[in-house]
This record gives C-alpha cells, structure tokens and sequence, in this order.
C-alpha cells in the first residue's frame, strides 16, 4: 500500500481535505500528521522509512537507514537516517524519529539511487556510498559497524572494490578505508 500526503493528492486533481474526510469516515488510517494510508494494510520493515522520506522528499537515506535497506546490517535502527544538504532546513517531523546529517558537494550528491519500497520512491545512497559515509561517521556509529557494513558489502557482491574505492574518493575517506579494502580483499 502507497503511503499518501495530501500534496499527492493534489497533483491528480483531489482536494487535499478529501483525504481528511475519508480518514474521519474510516476509510483511510493516518498514521502520521499529513499522511494516509489503507486500513489494515501490512506495513513492511522499512515503513517509517518510507514515511520519513515522504514528509522530506529532498532527503536522502543514508548511512544505518541505507544498510538497512541494502540488507548490509544486522541492526534496525529506531531513527531514520536521512541526509540533507548543508544549507537545507531540517524538517520538522515528530514521528518517525529523525536522525539528520548536512552532506555537502560530492558527498551530498554523489551515489543516489531510487527505490520503490509501499510504492514510493524513494531516494537512497547506493552501497558502496553507504559503506564509506560509515567509515566517515565511524566516531558516531563506531568503527565495528564500518567494518562489518565493509565485509558484508564484499561478501554479498553488493558493490565492487573499484565502487568502494570511486565512493571513498567522493566522502574524502580513501586514507582512512584503503588498509580495510586491502585486508578484505
């Protein structure tokens, strides 16, 4: 089931305040302020991913977020990880549970790939991109949590070593990742 925002709506000719109607009438469940679903719809793990991404659709998913989606992680992390720009405004959502952090230049652009998960689009950083922004941020998520996102990326085939590389290059972190690319070669 898509997750709907009234704007949705809008842009193929319902009134946004339709929504409303049918979510007072039972039809629609709002499991989120200005978003909408079916009643009863089966919710997939990346749910409040999807609805995060819809409230800031200029986000991008990023760093626990995307291994979670690329099935690189054994953790499910209880925030969303989303990256914006240096300049952009922090989006004010109180559910789900927001982590935010500012990309710039190449960092903030390079690597993004769309998804569709409840049918939505969405858009995420690829896996090798994913890989080198833990690295970039292993004082925050801990150097244990690169290092296994680097081994599963590997064994899973998820992304070349030639990827790994271009993205380090793009997160200025080749220094830091060349010796665990060697040792995992």
């Amino acid at each position: 089931m898509e997750v709907v925002r009234p704007r949705d709506a809008e842009a193929i000719g319902i009134a946004g305040s339709y929504l409303n109607w049918l979510y007072q009438q039972g039809t629609l469940e709002r499991p989120g302020r200005g978003l909408y679903t079916l009643p009863g719809s089966e919710p997939s793990e990346f749910r409040s991913i999807v609805e995060a991404c819809k409230l800031s659709p200029n986000a991008t998913v990023c760093l626990l977020s995307a291994l979670r989606i690329h099935d690189l992680t054994t953790q499910s992390p209880f925030e969303v990880w989303l990256a914006i720009g240096e300049r952009d405004r922090k989006p004010q959502i109180s559910y789900p549970p927001l982590r935010i952090v500012r990309f710039s230049g190449e960092a903030r652009s390079f690597g993004i790939e769309q998804r569709k998960i409840e049918g939505v689009t969405i858009s995420v950083y690829s896996a090798a991109k994913t890989v080198a922004d833990c690295f970039k941020y292993r004082n925050k998520l801990g150097l244990d949590v690169a290092i296994e996102a680097l081994k599963d990326c590997r064994r899973s085939r998820k992304a070349t070593v030639d990827q790994l590389w271009e993205a380090a290059k793009a997160c200025r972190m080749a220094n830091v990742i060349r010796p665990y690319l060697e040792a995992t070669a």
